[in-house]
Protein backbone atom coordinates (compact mmCIF):
# COMPACT_ATOMS: atom_id res chain seq x y z
CA UNK A 1 0.00 0.00 0.00
CA UNK A 2 1.23 3.56 -0.70
CA UNK A 3 2.57 5.22 2.18
CA UNK A 4 1.17 8.11 1.37
CA UNK A 5 -2.08 6.61 1.62
CA UNK A 6 -1.07 4.66 5.32
CA UNK A 7 -0.69 8.29 6.72
CA UNK A 8 -3.87 9.62 5.42
CA UNK A 9 -6.18 6.68 6.85
CA UNK A 10 -3.78 7.40 10.07
CA UNK A 11 -5.02 11.13 9.95
CA UNK A 12 -8.53 10.53 9.16
CA UNK A 13 -8.60 8.21 12.26
CA UNK A 14 -6.88 10.84 14.34
CA UNK A 15 -8.78 13.07 13.12
CA UNK A 16 -12.39 11.73 12.92
CA UNK A 17 -10.97 11.04 17.52
CA UNK A 18 -10.65 14.59 18.12
CA UNK A 19 -13.84 16.09 16.35
CA UNK A 20 -16.03 12.64 17.07
CA UNK A 21 -18.17 13.83 19.82
CA UNK A 22 -18.99 17.22 17.68
CA UNK A 23 -19.53 15.46 14.63
CA UNK A 24 -22.04 13.50 16.17
CA UNK A 25 -24.71 15.93 16.45
CA UNK A 26 -23.91 16.91 12.59
CA UNK A 27 -24.87 15.54 9.31
CA UNK A 28 -21.60 14.25 8.67
CA UNK A 29 -21.30 10.69 10.37
CA UNK A 30 -18.01 8.50 10.76
CA UNK A 31 -19.04 6.28 7.87
CA UNK A 32 -19.65 9.17 5.75
CA UNK A 33 -16.52 11.27 6.89
CA UNK A 34 -13.85 7.66 5.77
CA UNK A 35 -16.33 7.01 2.95
CA UNK A 36 -15.07 10.65 1.29
CA UNK A 37 -11.71 10.65 2.46
CA UNK A 38 -11.55 7.27 0.42
CA UNK A 39 -12.80 8.61 -2.58
CA UNK A 40 -10.84 11.55 -2.37
CA UNK A 41 -7.38 9.34 -2.37
CA UNK A 42 -8.31 6.80 -4.52
CA UNK A 43 -8.40 6.89 -8.43
CA UNK A 44 -10.80 10.09 -8.43
CA UNK A 45 -8.49 12.04 -6.87
CA UNK A 46 -5.25 12.22 -5.51
CA UNK A 47 -4.65 8.03 -6.54
CA UNK A 48 -2.73 7.18 -3.44
CA UNK A 49 -4.69 3.39 -3.57
CA UNK A 50 -5.79 1.68 -6.04
CA UNK A 51 -7.07 -2.03 -6.01
CA UNK A 52 -5.65 -3.39 -8.86
CA UNK A 53 -2.21 -2.96 -6.67
CA UNK A 54 -3.45 -3.84 -3.78
CA UNK A 55 -5.52 -6.42 -4.27
CA UNK A 56 -5.47 -8.17 -0.52
CA UNK A 57 -5.85 -5.17 1.23
CA UNK A 58 -9.51 -4.18 0.53
CA UNK A 59 -10.33 -8.12 1.30
CA UNK A 60 -8.34 -8.75 4.57
CA UNK A 61 -9.77 -5.52 5.65
CA UNK A 62 -13.19 -5.70 4.87
CA UNK A 63 -13.52 -9.17 5.84
CA UNK A 64 -11.36 -9.01 9.33
CA UNK A 65 -13.94 -6.42 10.24
CA UNK A 66 -16.79 -8.40 9.64
CA UNK A 67 -15.59 -11.43 11.12
CA UNK A 68 -15.00 -9.41 15.01
CA UNK A 69 -18.20 -7.35 14.33
CA UNK A 70 -20.43 -10.34 13.76
CA UNK A 71 -18.94 -12.38 16.74
CA UNK A 72 -19.39 -8.99 19.11
CA UNK A 73 -23.02 -8.25 18.03
CA UNK A 74 -24.28 -12.20 17.81
CA UNK A 75 -22.23 -12.73 21.57
CA UNK A 76 -24.00 -9.55 22.87
CA UNK A 77 -27.59 -10.21 21.80
CA UNK A 78 -29.78 -11.80 24.52
CA UNK A 79 -32.96 -14.17 24.59
CA UNK A 80 -35.12 -11.73 26.70
CA UNK A 81 -33.81 -8.87 23.43
CA UNK A 82 -36.45 -11.39 21.29
CA UNK A 83 -39.02 -11.94 23.86
CA UNK A 84 -39.08 -8.60 25.36
CA UNK A 85 -42.16 -7.34 22.96
CA UNK A 86 -41.32 -10.45 20.73
CA UNK A 87 -43.47 -8.48 18.05
CA UNK A 88 -40.61 -5.82 17.12
CA UNK A 89 -36.92 -7.85 16.86
CA UNK A 90 -39.04 -10.72 15.74
CA UNK A 91 -41.02 -9.88 12.95
CA UNK A 92 -38.45 -7.39 11.26
CA UNK A 93 -36.68 -10.94 11.43
CA UNK A 94 -38.83 -13.69 10.95
CA UNK A 95 -41.49 -11.56 7.98
CA UNK A 96 -39.35 -8.20 6.95
CA UNK A 97 -35.75 -10.03 6.29
CA UNK A 98 -37.57 -12.98 3.91
CA UNK A 99 -39.56 -10.29 2.40
CA UNK A 100 -37.00 -8.05 1.69
CA UNK A 101 -34.75 -10.28 -0.02
CA UNK A 102 -37.75 -11.46 -2.06
CA UNK A 103 -39.17 -8.23 -2.85
CA UNK A 104 -35.73 -6.72 -3.30
CA UNK A 105 -35.10 -9.72 -5.97
CA UNK A 106 -38.82 -8.89 -8.24
CA UNK A 107 -37.46 -5.49 -8.68
CA UNK A 108 -34.10 -5.61 -9.41
CA UNK A 109 -35.59 -8.02 -12.49
CA UNK A 110 -36.16 -5.38 -14.89
CA UNK A 111 -33.71 -2.37 -13.57
CA UNK A 112 -30.57 -4.82 -14.17
CA UNK A 113 -30.95 -7.29 -17.01
CA UNK A 114 -27.50 -7.88 -17.74
CA UNK A 115 -27.64 -10.55 -14.19
CA UNK A 116 -29.00 -14.17 -13.90
CA UNK A 117 -31.95 -15.35 -11.67
CA UNK A 118 -29.46 -16.03 -9.54
CA UNK A 119 -27.70 -13.20 -9.26
CA UNK A 120 -30.57 -11.87 -9.59
CA UNK A 121 -31.22 -12.95 -6.09
CA UNK A 122 -27.66 -12.33 -4.58
CA UNK A 123 -27.88 -8.21 -5.28
CA UNK A 124 -31.32 -8.75 -3.22
CA UNK A 125 -29.87 -11.26 -0.32
CA UNK A 126 -26.52 -8.65 -0.29
CA UNK A 127 -28.36 -5.49 0.27
CA UNK A 128 -31.24 -6.81 2.89
CA UNK A 129 -28.74 -6.88 6.15
CA UNK A 130 -28.71 -3.60 7.74
CA UNK A 131 -25.81 -1.64 9.64
CA UNK A 132 -26.30 0.76 12.67
CA UNK A 133 -23.00 1.96 12.41
CA UNK A 134 -24.37 4.27 9.35
CA UNK A 135 -27.18 5.99 11.22
CA UNK A 136 -26.25 5.44 15.08
CA UNK A 137 -27.15 9.10 15.98
CA UNK A 138 -30.99 7.65 15.25
CA UNK A 139 -30.34 4.41 16.96
CA UNK A 140 -28.73 5.77 19.94
CA UNK A 141 -31.11 9.00 20.14
CA UNK A 142 -32.26 8.93 23.51
CA UNK A 143 -35.78 10.83 22.74
CA UNK A 144 -36.44 8.15 21.05
CA UNK A 145 -38.22 5.07 22.08
CA UNK A 146 -36.59 2.33 23.60
CA UNK A 147 -38.68 -0.15 22.02
CA UNK A 148 -37.91 1.51 18.64
CA UNK A 149 -34.37 1.88 19.45
CA UNK A 150 -33.89 -1.75 21.01
CA UNK A 151 -35.79 -3.17 18.21
CA UNK A 152 -33.45 -1.79 15.61
CA UNK A 153 -30.51 -2.36 17.48
CA UNK A 154 -31.28 -6.11 18.01
CA UNK A 155 -32.46 -6.26 13.77
CA UNK A 156 -29.17 -5.13 12.79
CA UNK A 157 -27.21 -7.51 14.99
CA UNK A 158 -28.57 -11.02 13.90
CA UNK A 159 -29.97 -10.31 10.49
CA UNK A 160 -26.54 -10.03 8.51
CA UNK A 161 -25.63 -13.36 10.11
CA UNK A 162 -28.94 -14.66 9.19
CA UNK A 163 -28.58 -13.84 5.36
CA UNK A 164 -25.10 -15.73 5.38
CA UNK A 165 -27.07 -19.05 4.76
CA UNK A 166 -29.20 -17.21 1.84
CA UNK A 167 -25.79 -15.65 0.70
CA UNK A 168 -24.10 -18.72 0.21
CA UNK A 169 -26.61 -20.75 -1.01
CA UNK A 170 -27.81 -18.52 -3.74
CA UNK A 171 -24.01 -18.02 -4.17
CA UNK A 172 -23.45 -21.79 -4.90
CA UNK A 173 -26.33 -22.08 -7.32
CA UNK A 174 -25.10 -19.14 -9.23
CA UNK A 175 -21.51 -20.24 -10.25
CA UNK A 176 -22.76 -23.72 -10.37
CA UNK A 177 -21.95 -24.50 -13.77
CA UNK A 178 -18.68 -22.38 -13.82
CA UNK A 179 -16.28 -24.75 -11.80
CA UNK A 180 -17.93 -23.87 -8.25
CA UNK A 181 -19.11 -26.28 -5.70
CA UNK A 182 -22.84 -27.16 -6.08
CA UNK A 183 -25.81 -26.35 -3.72
CA UNK A 184 -25.19 -29.69 -2.10
CA UNK A 185 -21.70 -29.38 -1.58
CA UNK A 186 -22.30 -25.95 -0.02
CA UNK A 187 -25.02 -26.84 2.12
CA UNK A 188 -22.96 -29.32 3.97
CA UNK A 189 -19.74 -27.34 4.13
CA UNK A 190 -20.86 -23.83 4.66
CA UNK A 191 -24.00 -24.54 6.62
CA UNK A 192 -23.58 -28.01 8.82
CA UNK A 193 -19.71 -28.06 9.50
CA UNK A 194 -18.83 -24.35 9.60
CA UNK A 195 -22.04 -24.17 12.09
CA UNK A 196 -20.80 -27.31 14.10
CA UNK A 197 -17.26 -25.30 14.31
CA UNK A 198 -18.45 -22.01 15.40
CA UNK A 199 -20.65 -23.91 17.96
CA UNK A 200 -17.29 -25.59 18.97
CA UNK A 201 -14.86 -22.75 19.23
CA UNK A 202 -17.65 -19.97 20.85
CA UNK A 203 -18.90 -23.13 23.62
CA UNK A 204 -14.91 -24.03 24.21
CA UNK A 205 -13.55 -19.91 24.37
CA UNK A 206 -16.55 -19.54 26.65
CA UNK A 207 -15.83 -22.63 29.02
CA UNK A 208 -12.50 -21.40 29.03
CA UNK A 209 -13.05 -18.40 30.27
CA UNK A 210 -15.44 -19.50 32.66
CA UNK A 211 -12.46 -21.68 34.37
CA UNK A 212 -9.78 -19.26 34.62
CA UNK A 213 -11.98 -16.68 36.08
CA UNK A 214 -13.27 -18.63 38.86
CA UNK A 215 -9.81 -19.26 39.81
CA UNK A 216 -8.83 -15.81 38.93
CA UNK A 217 -6.03 -16.66 36.47
CA UNK A 218 -6.66 -14.00 33.62
CA UNK A 219 -6.12 -10.69 34.39
CA UNK A 220 -8.84 -7.97 32.66
CA UNK A 221 -6.46 -6.72 29.78
CA UNK A 222 -5.90 -10.45 28.41
CA UNK A 223 -8.84 -11.59 28.86
CA UNK A 224 -10.28 -9.92 26.29
CA UNK A 225 -7.34 -10.88 24.31
CA UNK A 226 -8.76 -14.42 24.90
CA UNK A 227 -12.36 -13.77 23.96
CA UNK A 228 -10.73 -12.25 20.13
CA UNK A 229 -8.91 -15.14 19.49
CA UNK A 230 -12.30 -17.00 19.74
CA UNK A 231 -13.47 -15.75 16.35
CA UNK A 232 -10.58 -16.24 14.61
CA UNK A 233 -10.29 -19.93 14.97
CA UNK A 234 -13.20 -20.12 14.21
CA UNK A 235 -13.43 -18.01 11.01
CA UNK A 236 -10.00 -20.05 10.26
CA UNK A 237 -11.25 -23.11 11.08
CA UNK A 238 -14.06 -22.86 8.74
CA UNK A 239 -12.05 -21.87 6.05
CA UNK A 240 -9.78 -24.55 6.30
CA UNK A 241 -12.84 -27.02 6.48
CA UNK A 242 -13.76 -25.20 3.19
CA UNK A 243 -16.91 -23.88 4.57
CA UNK A 244 -17.97 -20.80 5.85
CA UNK A 245 -15.80 -18.14 8.15
CA UNK A 246 -18.24 -15.78 8.76
CA UNK A 247 -20.93 -18.17 9.42
CA UNK A 248 -18.24 -20.07 11.91
CA UNK A 249 -17.46 -16.60 13.32
CA UNK A 250 -21.77 -15.34 13.93
CA UNK A 251 -22.11 -18.94 15.33
CA UNK A 252 -19.41 -19.08 17.51
CA UNK A 253 -20.73 -15.75 18.91
CA UNK A 254 -23.87 -17.05 19.56
CA UNK A 255 -22.80 -19.74 21.60
CA UNK A 256 -20.14 -17.85 23.27
CA UNK A 257 -22.92 -15.38 24.73
CA UNK A 258 -25.39 -17.89 25.44
CA UNK A 259 -22.47 -20.06 27.41
CA UNK A 260 -21.21 -17.48 29.47
CA UNK A 261 -24.29 -16.27 30.78
CA UNK A 262 -25.38 -19.63 31.77
CA UNK A 263 -21.99 -19.09 34.64
CA UNK A 264 -23.26 -20.79 38.10
CA UNK A 265 -23.54 -18.68 40.74
CA UNK A 266 -21.09 -20.95 42.80
CA UNK A 267 -18.58 -20.53 40.36
CA UNK A 268 -17.88 -17.43 42.40
CA UNK A 269 -17.37 -15.09 39.25
CA UNK A 270 -18.83 -11.49 39.41
CA UNK A 271 -22.00 -10.97 37.24
CA UNK A 272 -20.43 -8.44 35.27
CA UNK A 273 -17.33 -10.50 34.39
CA UNK A 274 -20.21 -13.44 33.07
CA UNK A 275 -21.59 -10.42 30.88
CA UNK A 276 -20.71 -11.18 27.33
CA UNK A 277 -20.79 -7.43 26.68
CA UNK A 278 -18.21 -6.95 28.94
CA UNK A 279 -15.61 -9.44 27.55
CA UNK A 280 -16.39 -8.37 23.77
CA UNK A 281 -15.52 -5.04 24.39
CA UNK A 282 -12.28 -4.95 22.98
CA UNK A 283 -13.28 -7.45 19.91
CA UNK A 284 -16.41 -4.68 19.24
CA UNK A 285 -14.07 -2.11 19.48
CA UNK A 286 -11.30 -3.57 17.39
CA UNK A 287 -14.02 -4.32 14.89
CA UNK A 288 -15.53 -1.13 14.52
CA UNK A 289 -12.35 0.84 13.64
CA UNK A 290 -11.60 -1.58 11.22
CA UNK A 291 -14.70 -1.27 9.85
CA UNK A 292 -14.27 2.78 9.50
CA UNK A 293 -11.01 2.32 7.76
CA UNK A 294 -13.18 -0.14 5.17
CA UNK A 295 -15.17 2.42 4.75
CA UNK A 296 -12.29 4.77 4.02
CA UNK A 297 -10.96 1.97 1.98
CA UNK A 298 -14.37 1.25 -0.27
CA UNK A 299 -14.64 4.85 -1.41
CA UNK A 300 -10.79 4.45 -2.75
CA UNK A 301 -10.85 1.09 -4.50
CA UNK A 302 -14.66 0.43 -4.95
CA UNK A 303 -16.76 3.10 -4.91
CA UNK A 304 -14.23 5.73 -6.71
CA UNK A 305 -14.05 3.15 -10.08
CA UNK A 306 -18.12 2.21 -10.14
CA UNK A 307 -18.64 6.43 -9.86
CA UNK A 308 -16.95 6.18 -13.40
CA UNK A 309 -19.53 3.99 -14.74
CA UNK A 310 -22.25 4.87 -13.26
CA UNK A 311 -25.96 4.37 -14.80
CA UNK A 312 -29.37 5.33 -14.15
CA UNK A 313 -30.82 1.80 -13.83
CA UNK A 314 -28.03 0.95 -10.67
CA UNK A 315 -29.31 4.34 -8.86
CA UNK A 316 -32.77 3.35 -9.62
CA UNK A 317 -32.25 0.36 -7.81
CA UNK A 318 -30.29 1.38 -5.30
CA UNK A 319 -33.29 4.19 -4.08
CA UNK A 320 -35.93 1.27 -4.76
CA UNK A 321 -33.62 -0.65 -2.33
CA UNK A 322 -33.40 1.50 0.43
CA UNK A 323 -37.07 2.49 0.26
CA UNK A 324 -39.72 0.50 -0.83
CA UNK A 325 -37.81 -2.59 -0.79
CA UNK A 326 -36.87 -2.18 3.09
CA UNK A 327 -40.14 0.07 3.69
CA UNK A 328 -42.64 -1.98 2.71
CA UNK A 329 -41.57 -5.09 4.12
CA UNK A 330 -41.24 -3.40 7.56
CA UNK A 331 -45.07 -1.91 7.59
CA UNK A 332 -45.79 -5.41 6.31
CA UNK A 333 -44.00 -7.19 9.14
CA UNK A 334 -45.45 -4.48 11.76
CA UNK A 335 -49.31 -4.66 10.46
CA UNK A 336 -51.53 -5.35 13.91
CA UNK A 337 -48.75 -4.22 16.26
CA UNK A 338 -49.89 -1.04 17.45
CA UNK A 339 -46.95 1.35 16.25
CA UNK A 340 -47.91 4.39 14.72
CA UNK A 341 -47.33 5.17 11.18
CA UNK A 342 -44.60 7.71 12.48
CA UNK A 343 -43.05 4.65 14.22
CA UNK A 344 -43.49 2.10 11.33
CA UNK A 345 -41.93 5.16 8.48
CA UNK A 346 -39.10 5.53 11.15
CA UNK A 347 -38.11 1.55 11.57
CA UNK A 348 -38.43 1.47 7.78
CA UNK A 349 -36.36 4.11 6.73
CA UNK A 350 -33.45 3.53 9.07
CA UNK A 351 -32.53 0.14 7.62
CA UNK A 352 -28.68 1.29 5.85
CA UNK A 353 -26.53 -1.17 4.59
CA UNK A 354 -23.03 -1.29 5.21
CA UNK A 355 -20.17 -3.65 5.98
CA UNK A 356 -21.86 -6.80 5.52
CA UNK A 357 -23.23 -5.76 1.85
CA UNK A 358 -19.63 -5.01 0.52
CA UNK A 359 -17.77 -8.15 1.93
CA UNK A 360 -20.75 -10.13 0.59
CA UNK A 361 -20.46 -7.92 -2.74
CA UNK A 362 -16.62 -8.55 -2.69
CA UNK A 363 -16.91 -12.58 -2.36
CA UNK A 364 -19.38 -12.48 -5.48
CA UNK A 365 -17.16 -10.32 -7.38
CA UNK A 366 -14.20 -13.11 -6.72
CA UNK A 367 -16.40 -16.00 -7.69
CA UNK A 368 -15.88 -14.32 -11.51
CA UNK A 369 -19.56 -14.67 -12.36
CA UNK A 370 -20.74 -13.79 -15.41
CA UNK A 371 -22.88 -10.85 -13.87
CA UNK A 372 -20.36 -9.89 -10.93
CA UNK A 373 -18.83 -6.69 -12.52
CA UNK A 374 -22.46 -5.58 -12.52
CA UNK A 375 -23.75 -6.95 -9.23
CA UNK A 376 -20.47 -5.22 -7.48
CA UNK A 377 -21.15 -1.84 -8.75
CA UNK A 378 -25.26 -1.77 -8.04
CA UNK A 379 -23.86 -2.68 -3.90
CA UNK A 380 -21.12 -0.01 -4.06
CA UNK A 381 -24.01 2.53 -5.26
CA UNK A 382 -26.26 1.57 -3.12
CA UNK A 383 -23.64 1.57 0.03
CA UNK A 384 -22.65 4.61 -1.07
CA UNK A 385 -25.91 6.15 -1.01
CA UNK A 386 -26.92 4.95 2.08
CA UNK A 387 -24.06 6.07 3.93
CA UNK A 388 -24.92 9.79 2.51
CA UNK A 389 -28.29 9.57 2.89
CA UNK A 390 -29.25 7.91 6.65
CA UNK A 391 -25.45 9.47 7.95
CA UNK A 392 -27.22 12.84 6.88
CA UNK A 393 -30.96 12.16 7.99
CA UNK A 394 -30.43 10.57 11.33
CA UNK A 395 -30.10 13.45 13.44
CA UNK A 396 -32.67 15.06 11.63
CA UNK A 397 -35.26 12.69 11.90
CA UNK A 398 -34.09 11.36 15.37
CA UNK A 399 -34.90 14.64 16.61
CA UNK A 400 -38.48 15.07 15.14
CA UNK A 401 -39.28 11.76 15.80
CA UNK A 402 -38.37 11.79 19.19
CA UNK A 403 -40.21 15.37 19.77
CA UNK A 404 -43.53 13.70 17.81
CA UNK A 405 -43.29 10.40 20.88
CA UNK A 406 -42.90 13.22 23.75
CA UNK A 407 -45.69 14.82 22.28
CA UNK A 408 -48.27 12.48 21.96
CA UNK A 409 -46.79 10.39 24.81
CA UNK A 410 -48.12 13.52 27.05
CA UNK A 411 -51.83 13.12 25.22
CA UNK A 412 -51.69 9.20 25.11
CA UNK A 413 -50.13 7.69 28.04
CA UNK A 414 -50.52 4.37 27.27
CA UNK A 415 -48.71 4.88 23.54
CA UNK A 416 -47.81 1.00 22.56
CA UNK A 417 -44.14 2.94 21.27
CA UNK A 418 -43.87 3.30 25.61
CA UNK A 419 -44.03 -0.39 26.50
CA UNK A 420 -40.35 -0.10 27.78
CA UNK A 421 -40.14 3.50 28.94
CA UNK A 422 -39.80 1.76 32.43
CA UNK A 423 -37.68 -1.28 31.76
CA UNK A 424 -34.17 -0.35 33.08
CA UNK A 425 -32.42 -3.47 32.55
CA UNK A 426 -29.30 -3.57 31.20
CA UNK A 427 -28.83 -4.05 27.02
Amino acid sequence: MNGWAVVVAGGAVVGYGALSRRLSTTVLSGPMVFMLVGVAIGPLGLDLLDRAKDPEVTRTLLESALVLLLFADAAGIRARDLRREEFLPLRLLAVGLPVTMALGWLVAWPLLPGLGVWELALAAIILAPTDAALGQQAFSNKQVPRLVRGGLTVESGLNDGLALPFFVLALAAAGEGHGHPGIAETFLRALLLSSAIGVAAGWAGASLLRWSLARGWSGSDWRQFLVLGVPVIAYVLCAKGEGSGFIGAWVAGLAFGIHLRRTPADLGIRPKDSDPARSTGFTERLGLLLASLSFLVFGAVILGPTLEHLTWRMVVYALLSLTIVRMLPVALALAGTGLRPASIAYVGWFGPRGLASLVFGLLALEEHLPGGTLLSEVIAVTVGLSIILHGASAPLLGNRYGGWFTRTLRAEPNLRENTLAHDDGPR
